[in-house]
């Protein structure tokens, strides 16, 4: 059940995913709590696009940036589905290798996406604050436009050697994963062969995505906080940063579970494997669930879009003939 590759090694031709170890016997009800967040996910999500596309008063640059966080929330729950959902429902634990990595691919490029999107939402909120009168010339349609498709091929560009990299590994008989997808900082532990250039472009890609752009979210809110400081009156330092409260709660849904989950793959070796696969699991699945809820909520054009969405579906659904 292996192939020879050129490093003297073995090439798996599949690898074994784990679902939450130790509840094996568990797995069909530890699928419902799974179902259910994958159906707020593409549900809350997809109403959030669907509003923002019908809605001419939301084709704002604000709410295209919520489209694009939608869209990569999306993307990585479509990435991780066809395990997730072959795991706990179906009791299928093997993946081929090629496919593997296209989920890993996916997973983490859309990751990158997100946090990148989040960075421009930072800046839309600064630039919002800081020159109102100026916003709309300053971030256009285009620019919008051209900044998301940047997030993309700056994610593929990024993610594209790393698929490579692994394949010249040799894995010499390990193929056991510990979690219900492939993420890259567990598909490096199990090479038997030089796995440093493997480490090091890893880092890099954290480094230069996940780092900067946390650290220039932080920079962006110290700008906020500075301008919002500087507004003479109460009632307006309120306003301006009640318009930040949904951003903050994403960031905080993204990159707690994303840091806290980087530290146990690096620094703890000795942490039980349950704890590890919750916090995978709090990194892909609280972001995309949280998001639309939270955005639904606290952002008032969004939840009275939807509202004025669902009665107009009532009033037509009653005006039909009987």
């Amino acid at each position: 059940m292996k192939n020879l590759n050129s490093s003297s090694g073995f090439l798996p031709v599949t690898f074994i995913l784990v679902g939450i170890p130790g509840l094996e016997a568990q797995h069909i009800w530890i699928s419902v709590p799974f179902c259910l967040m994958y159906i707020i996910t593409f549900l809350g999500n997809g109403i959030i696009l669907h509003v923002i596309r019908t809605d001419p008063a939301l084709h704002q640059p604000m709410y295209l940036f919520l489209a694009m966080l939608a869209l990569a929330d999306v993307g990585i729950s479509a990435s991780t589905l066809p395990t997730v959902a072959g795991i706990f429902l179906f009791g299928m634990t093997e993946i081929s290798f090629e496919a593997c990595l296209l989920q890993m691919f996916s997973i983490h490029s859309f990751s990158i996406m997100e946090s990148a999107v989040l960075l421009a939402m930072a800046v839309d909120r600064f630039v919002a604050i800081y020159s109102p009168l100026h916003y709309i010339t300053i971030l256009t349609l285009p620019r919008i436009f051209a900044t998301g498709a940047v997030f993309v091929l700056k994610s593929i560009v990024l993610m594209a050697p790393l698929p490579v990299l692994l394949q010249r590994l040799p894995f010499c008989g390990h193929h056991a994963l510990s979690h219900s997808y492939c993420l890259h900082p567990n598909l490096i532990h199990l090479p038997c062969g030089d796995t440093s250039v493997n480490n090091i472009y890893g880092l890099f890609i954290v480094i230069s995505t996940f780092g900067i752009d946390s650290l220039l979210i932080v920079v962006s809110y110290c700008l906020i906080l500075h301008t919002v400081l500087g507004i003479t009156t109460g009632e307006g330092q309120k306003k301006a940063l009640s318009t930040c409260g949904s951003h903050i709660c994403a960031v905080l849904a993204y990159y707690v579970p994303m840091i806290s989950l980087s530290m146990v793959h690096r620094f703890g070796q000795r942490v039980s494997p349950l704890l590890q696969t919750m916090m995978a699991n709090a990194y892909l699945f609280f972001p995309p669930v949280v998001n639309p809820i939270v955005y639904s909520i606290k952002t008032k054009d969004i939840s009275h879009s939807i509202v004025r969405i669902l009665s107009d579906k009532r009033t037509r659904v009653q005006s039909r003939p009987q």
